[in-house]
């Protein structure tokens, strides 16, 4: 699972005296613009915003010296002349949201971004508003079917995506064909060259593990929305998938990734392929240089049968909270936030894939190799991550799983016997 990083709230003074806590109480105000003229007045609201994101959102970056957060607001603030909204900020990475909101909802932002699969906690805990009517609309309008399923919670829906959250396959391509890296058993045929690795993955980590099971034919929680249909990676199948993995792991051409261990080895020329999310594309990319390549999960042949591996699919999306008093200008903002003017400006000053169909479709977005990538791996290897309480329990057991493989403690003999284990923790929840 993502690393997580200190969350310190970073509140700004620059617009605002005073710390508050939640949307300010409004009041109605009128616009004096145009009264030198004797134009019509306009009734403007007063608003006070409370807005947390990512570090980077907020440091400074070419062409936005305060950040592309304060951008943003600055923005929406502009195209809204009805509503007069003071912003105050907060540094809140997506994945520490459930964690830092949790702690004291009354206090936390009005409008704040987070990882998809926090939705059940943020739900429980009363932090996240239900959207409903044009939101709604807007959300089905513009987003493929994966990433609506990943706001997608007991029927409602609970924010709007922003960007795709999953990871795919970096290569050197003066190691393998485009052709080759579609099948992990290619892959570990080739000899690359005496110290060279052919493939590196994190095997040892429950959000990436999944991969083979998926592969094998296995389901998690049926479609990922059924908590009734559990978790079937016990069945012979899946039996096979946890012994191809103790194989891949004595497998002299693997390793286990550790501690960025495989961006080094693509830098000194040691590595075919590593698994890896858009967050080490930077690093990746100039430790390749012109070699540089990404693409969709290989597939792998377990138990006789060619399966395709698949990731964890979900989104980032900016969420409001319900202890907000404007509910209307909260949802409006976060509308704006994770809509296609935004995602374009994250595209191009950070790269962040956008998800929005017309963006996505743009030429300048699908030659950018990394984001190429990553969308495949949406559209054709990668499963929604089950947003259920029930996978509260999934991640300790299949970290254990993944942990004892790479120590070898899970070795053919007694794969049968330590897949059941795991299986039995992933269904602890009484299923």
């Amino acid at each position: 699972m993502r690393a997580k990083k200190l969350c310190a709230l970073l509140l700004t003074t620059a617009m605002i005296s005073s710390v508050f806590a939640g949307c300010g109480k409004t009041t109605s105000t009128t616009d004096k613009a145009g009264s030198d003229t004797g134009s019509a007045k306009t009734e403007t609201k007063d608003v006070k915003l409370t807005v947390w994101g990512p570090q980077e959102d907020q440091a400074k970056i070419k062409g936005y010296n305060d950040g592309i957060l304060k951008a943003m607001c600055d923005s929406f603030n502009e195209q809204h002349p009805e509503w007069n909204i003071t912003f105050e900020y907060g540094v809140c990475s997506e994945g520490d949201a459930k964690d830092v909101v949790t702690k004291d909802v009354d206090a936390a932002a009005d409008v704040y971004m987070y990882a998809n699969d926090q939705i059940p906690v943020l739900v429980e805990a009363g932090a996240l508003s239900k959207l409903g009517g044009s939101t709604v609309d807007e959300i089905n309008e513009n987003n493929e079917k994966a990433m609506i399923d990943s706001v997608t919670y007991d029927g409602s829906v609970y924010g709007v995506p922003y960007t795709s959250n999953t990871w795919f396959m970096y290569y050197d391509k003066s190691k393998f064909s485009e052709d080759e890296v579609k099948s992990l058993d290619k892959m570990m045929s080739k000899n690359l060259g005496k110290g060279v690795t052919n493939f590196a993955f994190p095997l040892d980590n429950s959000w990436y593990i999944e991969a083979f099971y998926y592969a094998a034919g296995g389901s998690l929680f049926g479609d990922g929305t059924d908590a009734s249909a559990g978790c079937d990676w016990d069945s012979e199948a899946g039996v096979a998938a946890t012994k191809y993995m103790v194989d891949l792991a004595k497998n002299k051409k693997f390793s286990c990734e550790k501690d960025g261990s495989s961006i080094a080895k693509f830098k000194d020329g040691k590595l075919g392929a590593y698994c890896s999310g858009s967050w080490d594309a930077k690093a990746i990319k100039e430790a390749l240089g012109k070699n540089f390549a990404a693409a969709q999960l290989p597939t792998a042949t377990i138990n006789g049968q060619e399966g395709q591996m698949k990731s964890f699919a979900g989104s980032k999306a900016v969420g409001v909270n319900p202890k907000c008093e404007d509910q209307e200008v909260a949802v409006a903002l976060a509308r704006y936030l994770a809509g296609e003017e935004c995602q374009k400006i994250r595209f191009e000053s950070r790269g962040i894939a956008p998800i929005n169909k017309t963006l996505a479709a743009d030429e300048a977005v699908m030659k950018d190799t990394v984001i190429k990538a990553q969308a495949d791996e949406i559209a054709n290897a990668a499963a929604v991550q089950p947003l259920l309480s029930e996978m509260g329990s999934y991640w300790t057991p299949a970290e254990t799983m993944g942990k004892e493989i790479v120590q070898g403690d899970v070795t053919e003999a007694n794969a049968e016997k330590k897949t059941k284990e795991m299986v039995k923790g992933i269904l602890s929840n009484g299923l």
